[in-house]
């Protein structure tokens, strides 16, 4: 299985660009985050003449997520166990879920295409309901991966958190002032991986980002982020036989500000063969 996950900021805007992508780079399972379209609105005809089911998650002109398929997409949801939502002046308990999320069984391996809240500022609102949001994550993957320690689980998408000084190259963020660098947001994402999930791209691609905002050239200059993830249980990282930054899809016509991260996975090779160990 050849699995992507890919901010797209707007299908309707760039779907000819994504679709010619996964056909070109023989994609098998995309999930795309940012769609910003209600469901209705999702172009879901180019996809399919593509030869790819889709699922999508979408309210309005924000948010939103989907997921693509070349197997049958089946076990759909729009919301994990706990998800909060979001309102401004509104307790969490209270808020309408935003469209930040989607999950399926695809090939066996259950994947969710995420679009974890991006926090706005430090001491915002929304900085507290991002981080609220990924804890019921954590407490979703840790009682999923308690329940079945093999199970085969992704957590995919834009997590809106550099976990290293490494991955950050905007000189305007900086721990302490900034969003994405913070200490909580960090040790919510090594809350993931003690939960049990692995980055399963960064042993074979250490270095590189996946974002660049479009203002004041950030992306000639390289001033970007890595910011998107493939989270993996121990049964998706051990499938894991090869992975790539796409950069190249930062250029061109009507780019998204965000690139694909992309892994092949042999989830049904032999136990005892040459394929890279990831932990």
């Amino acid at each position: 299985m050849r699995l992507a996950t890919w901010n797209v900021n707007s299908i309707r805007a760039r779907v000819d660009r994504i679709v010619d992508f996964a056909v070109r780079e023989h994609i098998d399972v995309l999930a795309m985050q940012e769609i910003k379209c209600k469901v209705e609105q999702f172009p879901f005809e180019r996809f399919e003449e593509a030869g790819f089911h889709v699922e999508a998650h979408g309210f309005s002109q924000w948010n939103g997520v989907a997921i693509a398929s070349r197997e049958p997409v089946e076990n759909v949801r729009t919301a994990f166990p706990g998800m909060p939502g979001f309102e401004k002046g509104v307790e969490s308990l209270d808020a309408p879920q935003e469209a930040r999320a989607i999950g399926a069984t695809v090939g066996g391996v259950e994947v969710w295409s995420l679009y974890v809240p991006n926090g706005r500022a430090l001491g915002d609102p929304h900085y507290f309901y991002k981080l609220d949001w990924l804890a019921a994550l954590e407490q979703y993957t840790r009682e999923s991966l308690i329940a079945d320690p093999d199970l085969a689980l992704a957590l995919v998408g834009d997590f809106n958190i550099a976990p290293t000084d490494a991955d950050n190259g905007v000189p305007q963020i900086v721990q302490g002032f900034s969003t994405h660098v913070s200490p909580p947001e960090r040790e919510a994402f090594a809350a993931l991986e003690r939960a049990g999930l692995l980055d399963v791209v960064r042993p074979l691609v250490p270095t590189g980002f996946t974002y660049w905002d479009y203002k004041q050239l950030r992306f000639p200059r390289n001033e970007g982020m890595r910011i998107d993830f493939i989270l993996g249980s121990p049964a998706v990282a051990n499938a894991v036989t090869g992975a790539v930054i796409h950069r190249n899809e930062r250029k061109g016509e009507l780019p998204s500000d965000h690139v694909p991260v992309v892994v092949d996975l042999d989830l049904t090779g032999p136990d005892d063969d040459d394929r890279p160990m990831i932990f």
